[in-house]
């Protein structure tokens, strides 16, 4: 559907195809199931960030009420925020592009 999309809108497509492929047929998940598929799938991203602040408070968050539901959206949130923050974000702000 997308072989003529950009990059980015493959990439969104991806982390729609991850969640999808984890989500309940309601579209939701725990959160406990959102904090095993973000240290699964995203780990590029958060390794690394164990002794932030902002990190423990996310990781926190998943762990209340691991059995409550999140939606695509939120989820969405949590992934770009633990993006925003992660080590690897600024390697790859220092990679230049010959595009």
């Amino acid at each position: 559907a997308l072989r003529k999309g950009s990059d980015l809108e493959k990439a969104f497509a991806t982390a729609a195809l991850v969640y999808n492929s984890y989500a309940d047929p309601e579209s939701k998940l725990s959160k406990a199931e959102t904090k095993s598929l973000l240290q699964s799938q995203f780990w590029h991203f958060i390794q690394g960030q164990e002794n932030k602040p902002k990190y423990q408070e996310i990781i926190s968050s998943l762990d209340e009420e691991s059995e409550n539901k999140i939606n695509f959206e939120d989820f969405m949130i949590l992934l770009l925020s633990l993006t925003l923050m992660s080590d690897l974000l600024q390697e790859i702000k220092n990679v230049k592009t010959t595009k």
